[in-house]
């Protein structure tokens, strides 16, 4: 479920995957061979399964997870898709994140970005994908250890342990114990995220060195606060201004006492959520992997992994919406001690669901064989996951515009500060199967010319029950007649990349990708009756590289569309800011792109990394209707992604120290839908330096916004449908930001 102010529900514009910020086809620039050279090194710009010179862990919004990967459509609110061992860590990223159960870790032996073709082939699904891989015993007793913390406090613990146990028997352990206050203090709780994950296992490897089988065991217990909000004076421009009372990614805008009242849309009845509560929030999970590989007969190779996984899940979500201005007429007053309020009221929309238990089945089994000009694998992918009526409870309030804001009574309210309890609550109780079989083929048709296909067709499977009664305040699920769903599709997907060497050094790239889908069991929380049109996404690239001991250029132009989106917006009255509404909406992307990606080595020690994209997203077919009023969005520009993106990477290697930097710029983002609001280019600026000790002890230190950029990014909420910008001008709104000037240190060490 989607909606626009940035939340889970607004995944369609809270995390905004920018276009092609990664080497456009998927090709490690530094990377393509030689013509000619095909006897002794294979073609590596075509089968290249991950991003290279990505950092994907360096995040400007949190250290929770890897950040946005770019790809030229809107994300899921999930973020970055994440694997572990070959399968995702969750089997859908809602009502469950995928950050409630991993985190990068120094239990993951390896971490990686699967590249666009590699994630279409073997997952079915376009986007990039974080894919890592748990630390195995080996021969060598190992201990390995992270300790990290910043000014504003913040300590990881992330610690691991492996080795051999006897005849052929190997153990792994780990834990990881994280308390991040993040960059602000919302009083009511020390610690925006208290995240504990533990890790167990063991190997077995045979006596002839052809194979090991592990079984792996894995607890996660994440007690983490939604998204924080900032509050400023937007400017004409697309700048801010910082309030006096707030300061944007130092303040918190949780309401002070942290107490948001609920009414149980399944039982009916009232219950206060306290967010500084770990034992109400947390998303508590148990992951159970068996994994292996073996050598077969004439060369064949076979891995497999199979996954049992079970969560109580917990979500929660707390998003301004609209923002009003108030005299002691209006009858608002301080719900601590009943004195009238006069200023900005900030209206809030609380979600939370409550421990659902969901269970997932997951496997995939993959054999390959090089034969001669050929690198063959065929795989099969098997995915079960039930969720039990998982519901999402809802409720609204006031609260007044500052740091740790106090909540508002009104005449709307109740005595509690709540109102409109459960409007737009959400339900869904089913299962979702996924079959899915893979071919792939890397093939050198001559020294110059190299093609990488590969082809999947997938079973979809989906049953269960929902509601299509209009939620309106006060509603409970009991007693409402359910409907109910039973879909089957199939889906076909895949890919084609090509390269032509023309030189030694220079030659053509071309890329094909394609994927369906139907939807998810997530579309049958709303109200309605989902429209299940399949999904088609055709991506095509081509261009050009170049390659130099000193230097290495991958440039392509891009063509990508998608369409039926579908979201549920929460929508606010442009013509009063009190009055809230959830329409449906469905829609196409088409974008365009030119990408050019530079590395750079020109004396030794020193790397350059650039890259620069050029794109123009837009919508197609966007309309719905709200407040008794059509809307449509054609041709408007995508909220929250740039036209022209670029990243700059330098580093700096001298014996035991490096030094490097990371800037990321974003141009000018258009902050809601009618493209009437916008935010002004920004850079997202890193830097640090690493000091290794001796072979076993390293010091680091890491600087992030190093600019102290003010931060304020996104949709600005309450504004999705206003016409004119004018009375948005040197007045309070909200939106997301970045990270604010912070300052973090860490101590590695192993032996």
């Amino acid at each position: 479920m989607k909606m626009l102010v940035p939340n889970r529900m607004n995944g369609l514009f809270a995390g905004m995957l920018l276009l092609l910020s990664a080497s456009p086809f998927d090709v490690d620039a530094q990377e393509a061979v030689s013509a000619g050279d095909t006897t002794k090194k294979k073609n590596v710009a075509t089968v290249q399964k991950e991003e290279e010179n990505r950092n994907v862990m360096l995040n400007a919004a949190n250290n929770n997870g890897p950040r946005e990967v770019n790809i030229g459509l809107p994300s899921s609110v999930g973020g970055t898709t994440i694997l572990e061992n070959d399968l995702p860590v969750v089997y859908y990223f809602w009502p469950e994140l995928p950050t409630r159960t991993w985190r990068s870790s120094v239990s993951l032996g390896k971490t990686g970005l699967m590249s666009l073709k590699e994630g279409a082939v073997t997952t079915a699904d376009f986007g990039y994908a974080v894919n890592s891989y748990t630390r195995l015993g080996t021969d060598k007793q190992e201990f390995n250890a992270n300790l990290s913390t910043s000014n504003f406090g913040w300590i990881k613990m992330d610690l691991n342990a492996a080795g051999k146990i006897k005849n052929n028997w190997y153990y792994t352990a780990g834990a990881f114990v994280n308390y991040d206050p993040i960059s602000y203090d919302p009083g009511f709780t020390k610690y925006s995220d208290k995240t504990q994950i533990f890790r167990v296992g063991i190997t077995k490897r045979s006596k002839n060195g052809k194979g090991d089988i592990s079984l792996l065991y894995k607890y996660a217990n994440a007690a983490t606060l939604p998204n924080n909000y900032a509050a400023f004076i937007y400017k004409q421009g697309g700048a801010v201004q910082a309030l006096d009372n707030f300061k944007i990614g130092r303040s918190s805008y949780y309401k002070s006492d942290g107490i948001i009242r609920y009414k149980d849309a399944l039982s009916g009845d009232f219950y206060d959520l306290n967010l500084g509560d770990a034992g109400q929030i947390a998303n508590i999970s148990h992951t159970v992997d068996l994994l292996g590989h073996y050598q077969l007969r004439n060369n064949w190779k076979l891995k497999f992994t199979a996954r049992f996984h079970s969560a109580q899940a917990t979500a929660l979500l707390a998003i301004p919406t609209g923002i009003t201005q108030v005299t002691a007429a209006d009858g608002f007053t301080y719900k601590d001690d009943g004195t009238p309020y006069s200023g900005y009221v900030q209206t809030v929309l609380g979600s939370h669901t409550p421990k659902v238990p969901v269970y997932a089945l997951q496997s995939r089994v993959e054999i390959g064989k090089k034969i001669q000009q050929h690198d063959w694998r065929i795989g099969l992918t098997e995915s079960y996951y039930h969720v039990n009526k998982f519901y999402a409870n809802r409720s609204f309030y006031f609260q007044e515009v500052g740091a740790n804001p106090r909540q508002l009574l009104a005449s709307t309210t109740d005595q509690y500060g709540f109102y409109n309890y459960n409007i737009g609550a959400e339900y869904h109780n089913g299962f979702e199967n996924k079959l899915t079989a893979y071919f792939s083929d890397e093939w050198v048709v001559s020294p110059q010319f190299t093609v990488t296909y590969g082809v999947n067709l997938r079973y979809h499977k989906m049953k269960g029950d929902f509601y299509e009664q209009p939620r309106t305040a006060g509603f409970v699920f009991t007693g409402k007649e359910k409907s109910y769903f039973d879909n089957d599709w199939m889906h076909l997907g895949g890919t084609i990349n090509m390269v032509y060497k023309v030189t030694k050094n220079f030659g053509f790239l071309g890329d094909f990708i394609y994927t369906e889908k139907n939807g998810d069991m997530e579309n049958y929380s709303g109200a309605y009756r989902p429209d299940f049109t399949k999904t088609k996404t055709p991506y095509a690239s081509l261009g050009i590289y170049y390659n130099h001991p000193f230097i290495s250029i991958v440039s392509a132009v891009t063509y990508l569309t998608r369409n039926n989106y579908q979201t549920r917006l929460n929508l606010v009255n442009p013509e009063d800011a009190t009055q809230t509404s959830v329409a449906s909406a469905h829609y196409d992307i088409k974008t365009t792109g030119w990408t050019t990606d530079i590395v750079a080595k020109p004396f030794k020690g020193f790397n350059l990394h650039y890259l620069v994209t050029f794109q123009n997203p837009i919508y197609k077919n966007y309309n719905f209707t709200a407040f008794n009023k059509q809307y449509a969005y054609d041709n408007n520009n995508v909220v929250e992604i740039s036209k022209v993106l670029m990243e700059i990477d330098p580093s700096y290697t001298y014996k035991k120290w490096r030094i490097w930097a990371s800037g990321r710029y974003f141009s000018k983002q258009f902050a809601n839908l009618t493209n009437q609001l916008y935010f002004k280019g920004w850079w997202e600026t890193f830097a640090g330096t690493t000091y290794q000790l001796n072979s076993k002890v390293g010091l680091g230190l890491t600087v992030v916004n190093l600019l102290s950029q003010n931060g304020a990014k996104g949709t600005i909420t309450g504004a999705e449908l206003i016409t004119d910008p004018s009375s948005y001008y040197n007045n309070v709104r909200t939106s997301s930001y970045i990270r604010p000037f912070s300052v973090e240190a860490s101590f590695n060490f192993k032996f």
